[in-house]
């Protein structure tokens, strides 16, 4: 039996948590209600004026609309569907879709998913938490790969080796889970949706959008030096979590092996190691043609005004698309998953499928947010938070700040799920609230905060969206495991990711080393 420090839960009952999560609402709900509330406010409130201090210094006076004027009716049915949700921070729910396609070909063709195998295959006990972990930040750029094969691999790989299954499979869903943000890949989807939207919420109230070294920055490769440093550092202290608590604790633990389970099920074939070969001359390719748009159309020059313009890094995310796109396509062709270009598209349009959910949220969200910042409520949101927080001193504590942003993060992350509907809602009130605060409290560092805090107690909410998967992988080695038993062997690995990351980032900046670029 597994011992655990969580006492059992008498007669079944679901935990604070799941009980508290259950009855909130979905965000979609809770966008459609703000929005409703919202407007009630304007009515109230409408004509009533306030000022702030710009970036540069000077006084900036705003007055709050009444939306149910007829003249801002007309602007909330005028602007619903073009300007306020498809245009939104400069178009990024088009920006995400084009990602999918290129992760939609790796994944389809199931290139993700033979890496995964191959890398996993032939690693010592010693090192296999390391390399399970990093695999599983890494499979973070595709929709489930990491829950659906890493984790289930990771089982199989510690069976072979006659280790407790459930010590590679906790490793692993430390990784694809607790990693979440982290990655060595470039522009990735949650590059993307954190990124764009920082942006959005800063220029909405006026912050400018630079680093917190004073740099301009790409939205989308904002955070890539530190989620680098991040992969780093989250592969070697999870392996050491591994290793020294996770690993003793399961070690000498009965568990069982099913009869259905066949060990070799994840071996790959000489088919699909053959496939292989194509898919690295289609990423050779992919690395050609990149570096002949960097090098030669794409590359920065200085325009007219002096001003230096950097084609290359405003259409990163075609780059990296391009990048996945051409490998994901030699290797389905050759495996035999492609018969036709049809195919193809096919799995791009897959993968989009699965953005319906985010279709319907970004709808709602962006025409609420729209409607903050054509008000003037965000504003004065910022404007009587940052009134609250001067009050108490913290303007001269930007530790506590970002400290007690990770934390409030963390708990919201026990009852609501998803990391872009928590972001539209803490983002837009907190990324310009806290560099009123502080100037050095810039969206680069609030996001990367948030990123932290949204990361890593994924692991330890009932709520989670694949939390239910991973259990049902485990008890099929463990079937008398409960959903807090799962939780609390996963304890470990959140409150040292959660400490040893916030202390990375204060390392960062104490030194002024650029978060990204």
């Amino acid at each position: 039996m597994i011992i655990i420090s969580a006492k059992k839960k008498k007669d079944g009952k679901p935990s604070f948590i799941e009980r508290a999560g259950s009855k909130i609402p979905d965000p979609v709900m809770i966008f459609i209600a703000l929005y409703i509330i919202v407007l009630l406010i304007t009515a109230v409130f409408g004509g009533k004026t306030f000022g702030m201090t710009s970036a540069d210094g000077t006084g900036v006076s705003y007055e709050i609309r009444n939306m149910l004027t007829a003249e801002n009716i007309r602007w909330i049915f005028s602007n619903a569907i073009l300007d306020n949700w498809l245009a939104y921070a400069g178009g990024i729910v088009g920006t995400i879709l084009i990602v999918m396609f290129g992760i939609g070909i790796a994944e389809e063709s199931g290139l993700l998913s033979v890496l995964i195998r191959r890398a996993g295959a032939n690693i010592s006990d010693k090192y296999l938490p390391f390399v399970l972990i990093l695999l599983g930040i890494l499979s973070n750029i595709a929709t489930d790969a990491g829950y659906i094969i890493l984790i289930p691999l990771a089982g199989l790989l510690y069976v072979g080796i006659g280790k407790n299954p459930l010590i590679g499979m906790a490793a692993a869903f430390a990784g694809v889970s607790a990693g979440f943000s982290a990655n060595l890949i470039p522009a990735t989807v949650v590059d993307v949706i954190i990124g764009t939207n920082a942006e959005a919420f800063a220029q909405s109230q006026n912050i400018p959008f630079v680093s917190y070294l004073g740099k301009t920055i790409n939205p989308m490769t904002m955070h890539y030096y530190f989620m680098v440093a991040s992969t780093v550092m989250l592969v070697l202290i999870g392996g050491f979590v591994t290793l020294k608590f996770i690993k003793p604790k399961l070690d000498s633990r009965k568990y069982v092996i099913p009869d259905d389970i066949n060990i070799k099920a994840f071996e790959v074939t000489g088919k699909e190691k053959k496939a292989l070969l194509w898919a690295g001359a289609g990423f050779l390719l992919s690395l050609i043609i990149t570096a002949a748009l960097g090098f030669g159309p794409l590359k920065s020059y200085i325009d007219e005004a002096g001003k230096e313009v950097t084609p290359f890094l405003d259409n990163i995310i075609l780059i990296i698309t391009l990048i996945f796109l051409l490998p994901g396509l030699f290797y389905g062709f050759a495996a035999g998953k492609f018969k036709t270009g049809s195919d193809a598209v096919k799995a791009m349009s897959n993968q989009i499928g699965t953005m319906g959910y985010a279709i319907v949220l970004t709808f709602f969200c962006y025409n609420f947010l729209s409607l903050l910042t054509y008000t003037n409520i965000g504003n004065y949101i910022t404007y009587i938070g940052a009134k609250g927080l001067e009050a108490i001193g913290a303007a001269n504590m930007p530790v506590l700040l970002i400290i007690g942003f990770i934390l409030i993060t963390a708990f919201i992350n026990l009852f609501v799920g998803g990391l872009s509907a928590k972001w539209m809602l803490l983002g837009p009130i907190f990324v310009p609230m806290l560099y009123r605060v502080n100037s050095s409290m810039t969206p680069d560092v609030v996001a990367a905060a948030y990123r932290i805090a949204d990361s890593s107690t994924n692991i330890i909410t009932p709520l989670m969206t694949y939390s239910g998967v991973v259990l049902m992988y485990m008890r099929k080695y463990k079937p008398e495991l409960t959903m807090g038993n799962l939780l609390s062997l996963m304890v470990p690995y959140s409150a040292v990711f959660m400490v040893s990351w916030t202390i990375l980032l204060m390392l960062f900046i104490l030194f002024k080393i650029p978060l990204g670029f």
